[in-house]
């Protein structure tokens, strides 16, 4: 019985495993119709036995796996400072199995209500799955990655979708799309069939649907600025964090990929981070390099640490800040989401005695600003509004802004903490669900990452692969309309809620 046991639980663990494989880069959308078909089709099955023992256990491990295999470049960025090197097995392990709770808990859940019909058991498996998902994108710092609707990360035309209802709301449609097929196994009568049918036609639907939706945006007349936003997508080492990179140099190469014209009125947008050694002051410095090679029709938008002395506390921030061309600060915007562990050190005072530090900065835990503000540039050159988001905070799906009235969002991203991994590509790839979900333009500069123009409907307009440096210019736009989403954010998300909850119980009294 122990053997049968361990066997279940290894099996719970490679549909885990395999459900990874939906995931960006590889997009085996395919795969989910089986593994988690299998996995619903089971703890239904345990579900309506006699011994309903481990209810959690199913989750967690399925959890686990799903986890462990697309989450395994959490331990890259812990390799670049030897103080880490001895906690790369406890990121490997224990933060899947922390993030596998989640599961277990809607497992556990699923075991409590008590449905019987099959039907009512998928639309409560997908809620609860969704819920849970949804908590473990907000509580405590949240961390909304690898959801199950990124499987369709490369289907534009379905993920129009979002533009409704968010990627809460369609992660749930996802769930029950690819647990459907297990209703033709565990049906009890042909109305439940009816239902699988049409939640397995409901992609052919969505496509067709956001097919007109993409058709409609590039119907809109393009409006030419006369100014230019060139995006640098660089490769510079992250040693520099750690070595003794000449300032000078990095600078001398951010300019010789940004082929400044003097004529030209342009906006250089350059990665999180970029720059070593200096803050947001102490780059004046380097004015000389500047006045060099830009000119009164320059701005330079950058991701640059800074440094305020507040009382008796020194308190640095992740900031994204734009100069002018003689590097006079203009406007910033400081970090509000920071990364655990990366950023700031929880519990700091107790861990730092042991010798743990953030792992992004050689001082202190960064500490958080107060609030995310549109940050506006208005001058004789340039009148535009943008949404400021550094790295991380580009994965919080509703909670980017409260107020829709910019023109774009800016996102600036140090990947290479990610390493030669599949993480580049999962932090990009959320990057066209925020452009959907708020209908706006997106320009993302990375460094050691992906780079790129996404327009309002998803499409990337332009992009510098992984692996590869220069820029890209943003000039032409197309102004879309205000989403659903952009506008009520979250209740979109609640309507679905009530709907599923209204299915499972109508369905439950259906004989």
């Amino acid at each position: 019985m122990k053997n049968k046991k361990y066997l279940e639980f290894s099996f719970l663990i490679v549909l885990g495993a395999l459900t990874s494989l939906s995931l960006p880069p590889y997009n085996y959308v395919f795969i989910n119709l089986i593994t988690i078909s299998l996995f619903f089709i089971y703890i239904f099955q345990k579900k309506r036995s006699i011994k309903k023992k481990y209810p959690f256990l199913y989750g967690w491990f399925f959890g686990f796996g799903y986890f462990l295999t697309n989450l395994y470049w959490i331990s890259i960025s812990l390799k670049f400072d030897e103080n880490f090197s001895f906690l790369i097995p406890i990121a490997v392990i224990l933060i899947p199995l922390f993030l596998g709770t989640f599961y277990g808990l809607a497992t556990y859940c699923f075991f409590l209500i008590k449905i019987k019909k099959p039907v009512s058991n998928l639309f409560l498996f997908s809620l609860l799955i969704g819920l849970i998902e949804f908590l473990r994108g907000n509580i405590l710092t949240g961390f909304p990655w690898n959801l199950i609707a990124f499987s369709f990360s490369e289907n534009l035309e379905i993920l129009q979708i979002i533009s409704f209802i968010g990627t809460y709301g369609f992660n749930i449609l996802c769930i029950s799309f690819f647990a459907c097929p297990a209703i033709f196994i565990i049906k009890e009568n042909k109305k439940e069939i009816i239902v699988c049918i049409c939640f397995l036609l409901s992609p052919i639907v969505l496509f067709f649907s956001g097919s007109s939706n993409i058709k409609t945006f590039q119907s809109i007349n393009i409006v030419n600025n006369d100014y230019i936003i060139r995006t640098v997508g660089s490769k510079i080492d992250l040693e520099r964090f750690y070595g003794n990179t000449d300032t000078f140099e990095v600078i001398n190469e951010l300019i010789e990929l940004s082929q400044p014209n003097r004529e030209i009125k342009t906006i250089f947008l350059w990665p999180e981070g970029i720059i070593p050694n200096v803050n947001q002051i102490e780059i004046k410095e380097f004015e000389f390099l500047f006045n060099e090679n830009f000119s009164k029709n320059h701005l330079l938008a950058i991701g640059i640490n800074s440094y305020e002395k507040n009382k008796n506390e020194n308190n640095f921030y992740n900031t994204f800040s734009i100069y002018d061309h003689k590097l006079n600060l203009i406007t910033d915007y400081k970090k509000v989401k920071l990364v655990p562990f990366g950023e700031f050190l929880p519990f700091e005072k107790i861990l730092g005695k042991i010798g743990l530090k953030s792992i992004t900065n050689n001082y202190q835990s960064f500490s958080s600003g107060k609030n995310r503000e549109i940050l506006s540039i208005n001058d004789e050159n340039f009148d535009l509004k943008i949404l400021p988001l550094i790295c991380y905070e580009i994965i919080y799906s509703g909670n980017i802004s409260k107020n829709s009235n910019f023109d774009l969002i800016i996102n600036v991203s140090e990947d290479g903490w990610f390493g030669d991994s599949i993480g580049p590509y999962q932090h990009f790839s959320h990057s066209i669900f925020r452009a959907i979900e708020s209908g706006k333009y997106l320009l993302r500069s990375s460094n050691n990452g992906i780079s790129a123009i996404i327009n309002p409907v998803g499409i990337i307009e332009k992009k510098i692969e992984f692996g590869q440096s220069g820029y890209i210019d943003f000039q032409d736009k197309r102004v879309f309309k205000e989403t659903v989403f952009s506008k009520y954010g979250h209740k979109m998300f609640l309507i679905i809620i009530l709907l599923y909850i209204f299915l499972i119980f109508s369905f439950n009294k259906i004989s």
